[in-house]
């Protein structure tokens, strides 16, 4: 790469995804500046501009701008989308307010999937490092006919850098506060006339943001992670190539995030932990020898050793004597715990592909068509260890799926187009308990799309689609529940959306928009019973059931304007408005009519580029969001006698996170095969949550119930060099 020959559009070309209009006149002679970017986890690859849907793509550039390691770092840039950190790196998202946003000994469905490469990583979604990516693509609304199970509220799929055709390399050195630091190689090329390689290796190490007092260390918090994935593209003859693609995370991060002060100060004295090792493999055979159509073939595998832990009272021996504490009343009040949960989770996924080739549709030459099948086994195994013996135990979690899928892409006339799909999956679960207890599933669920757009012109583009998305059902782990408690059914979500797409000034700017309405039905939600036993005294029981419907709607638009060739100005905003219906939560109390948790009224991003010379690139960004209820805890459970107390409202200020404005900025000189430059995110240095709960947890002020929040990172910055070559 040639970094002074790159223009401010190429050094950004993606700061929001923008697509000029490749569905013009191929003979038309125009130079465009804003870069074609293509969709490729759709059944074929099509350009954004043209694609009837609401995504957002971003690529490497929007990583190397934020100096972004992990997705977590990079999300803001997307409407409407949100993460959770239960854990060290964040491992659910949240679209459109749908999404989980931790896991304990429960077994889950994820409503946001994540895929990796053709790998299947959704629910251990720590692993999505940034190094040598070409894209991430972010698909918002439920993708039942391309993806299944797993992407009720949408999909993330994560696209790793080719193999090439000549030799090429690229070294990347960072370094920052927290003592901070990474490396990355990457290598490819041809091994052969018909093999071509890439390899791709990276480290990153930090002590992270939060410092221990009582074992006195600032590490407690830390990062050290390394990511290796190679990728071999076989042009096997002249109708088959193969792609293979292998991969090994080894993440060992520490997890000692929550402080009893709600600052970035702890005083656990036990350690906790947040590690994964993953191993996976993928390969992909593309046949073109028949005459109607080509064959496509994705085979995949993965085996995940994780490990979880925490200080459960988040505090030492003694912090309660009465030497440490002002109110002598709450003397010795303290309690000590620790839980850990180790999972092996296994998974393999089979597709077969047929897609009609081109010269070869149907329905008189107007239909392409895609038919498939897909089978996917995924164990997962948990030995969760509780400083209380009752709380630990062993348990299994078993399933099969098995989906046949079609899709037609019908061409009505040259502007209107209609696009029809099904999908039909059938998923099989078991779930052991080592106390005996036992279930099993059986799901039959339906999902498709129906999708009629517009070509107005060739830069401007309109759709209209109604997309019906599902979840798995499920199992409660508590085999005291009667019967008729202990699973529950899918979830079903439909979206109706309508957009609009347009390039502008001459291919210079574009502006992309969609409004959406969601219904949900059987949302799987916690709920409560009281239940009476054999003599008559009565229990008040948690469980997840389907014991809500719910709707979630809202806007979001996405834009960027080449003012001319030094100045590029990019932004986006997602508005959301969420509401359930008709459900009493866990603690007894009715939310129906409220906002849904991790769901913020409002997301923005907008940016600028300079790039004055070749050699000089400036860039300033802002995200902002609105505040959101952290949790569906909005009501005091208990008054001070222990007797459930209904119906006082907890203050907002202690059930949700703040609203927050965030402001980033780096600063890059541009050579001819290196590049160096200097970053920071969050430069005012604002706090602000990512996830939080609401209980007593402090034995200072006698586990007087309060917000406890997981902070996002503080200001970092620092320095990266690139070289390409």
């Amino acid at each position: 790469m040639n970094f002074t020959k790159s223009t401010l559009t190429l050094a950004v070309s993606s700061a929001f995804i923008f697509s000029s209009s490749v569905i013009a006149d191929d003979n038309k002679a125009h130079d465009s500046t804003i870069e074609v970017i293509t969709v490729s986890s759709d059944f074929r690859q099509q350009n954004l501009l043209t694609t009837p849907a609401s995504l957002s793509v971003l690529t490497d550039a929007d990583a190397e701008q934020r100096n972004a390691q992990h997705l977590e770092e990079l999300i803001a840039i997307a409407p409407n989308v949100n993460y959770a950190s239960g854990s060290q790196r964040a491992r659910y998202y949240q679209i459109r307010g749908i999404g989980e946003r931790s896991q304990f000994k429960e077994p889950i469905n994820p409503s946001v999937g994540m895929i990796v490469d053709d790998v299947d990583f959704t629910g251990i979604g720590s692993i999505a490092t940034l190094f040598d990516i070409s894209q991430v693509e972010i698909f918002r609304g439920p993708q039942g006919t391309r993806f299944g199970a797993n992407a009720l509220a949408g999909m993330i799929n994560i696209t790793t850098n080719s193999p090439t055709d000549e030799f090429e390399g690229a070294v990347k050195l960072d370094a920052g506060n927290y003592d901070s630091y990474g490396l990355g190689i990457a290598l490819s090329g041809p091994a052969s006339d018909d093999v071509n390689y890439r390899f791709a290796i990276n480290k990153h190490v930090s002590d992270g943001f939060m410092d221990n007092v009582f074992l006195n260390t600032d590490d407690a918090n830390n990062q050290n992670e390394l990511n290796v994935r190679g990728k071999l593209s076989i042009a096997a003859t002249n109708n088959l190539t193969i792609d293979l693609t292998g991969f090994y995370f080894d993440f060992n991060n520490g997890y000692d995030a929550f402080s009893l002060d709600n600052t970035r100060t702890t005083y656990s004295d036990e350690l906790g932990f947040d590690d994964q090792e993953t191993k996976a493999l993928a390969a992909k055979f593309t046949y073109q020898g028949f005459e109607g159509f080509t064959l496509v073939s994705i085979l995949s595998a993965s085996d995940s050793d994780l490990g979880y832990g925490y200080d459960e009272d988040w505090a030492y021996v003694g912090i309660s004597f009465p030497e440490n504490i002002e109110n002598q009343d709450y003397a010795y009040w303290e309690y000590t715990s620790r839980d850990h949960y180790f999972r092996e989770k296994s998974v393999q996924s089979v597709e077969l592909r047929a897609l009609s080739a081109a010269g070869n549709e149907i329905f008189d030459g107007t239909t392409s068509w895609v038919t498939g099948i897909y089978f996917k086994k995924d164990d997962e195994d948990l030995n969760r260890l509780h400083t209380k013996a009752a709380k630990s135990f062993n348990s299994s979690f078993d399933t099969k799926s098995i989906a046949v899928y079609a899709q037609f892409d019908s061409q009505l006339n040259n502007q209107w187009s209609l696009i029809t799909g099904l999908r039909v999956e059938q998923r099989d679960a078991d779930y052991i308990k080592s106390d005996g207890f036992t279930d099993s599933l059986n799901d039959t669920m339906i999902g498709g799309k129906l999708v009629l757009s517009y070509q107005q012109s060739d830069s401007s583009f309109w759709y209209g689609s109604i997309n019906r998305g599902y979840k798995a059902g499920g199992v409660n782990t508590d085999g005291t529940l009667p019967d008729n408690l202990r699973s529950f059914d899918p979830e079903y979500l439909t979206n109706y959306e309508l957009g609009y797409k347009v390039s502008l000034l001459d291919n210079d700017a574009y502006i992309r928009t969609a409004i959406f309405y969601m219904d949900r039905t059987d949302m799987q939600v916690k709920s409560s019973q009281i239940i009476l036993s054999e003599d008559h005294s009565a229990e008040f029981t948690e469980y997840l059931g389907n014991a809500a419907s719910g709707k979630n709607y809202g806007l979001e638009v996405e834009s960027s304007w080449q003012v001319n060739d030094n100045i590029n100005i990019y932004g986006s905003l997602g508005l959301l408005k969420t509401q359930f219906n008709d459900f009493t939560n866990a603690n007894g109390q009715s939310l129906s009519g409220e906002e849904q948790a991790h769901a913020p009224k409002y997301q923005f991003n907008i940016g600028i580029n300079y790039q004055p010379t070749d050699a000089w690139l400036f860039n300033i960004s802002i995200d902002g969001k609105d505040d959101f209820y952290l949790s569906d805890t909005r009501y005091y459970d208990y008054d001070e006698s222990g007797s459930i107390e209904l119906g006082e409202a907890i203050p907002d200020q202690d059930v949700k996170s703040k609203k927050i404005v965030l402001l980033n900025a780096s600063i890059s000189y541009l050579a001819d095969n290196w590049q160096v430059k200097l970053w920071g995110r969050n430069l005012t240095d604002k706090n602000y949550v990512n996830r939080g709960y609401y209980w007593g947890n402090d034995p200072r002020d006698g586990y007087t119930a309060k917000q406890y929040t997981h902070l996002s990172e503080p200001l970092v910055f620092g320095v990266t060099v690139d070289y390409q070559f």
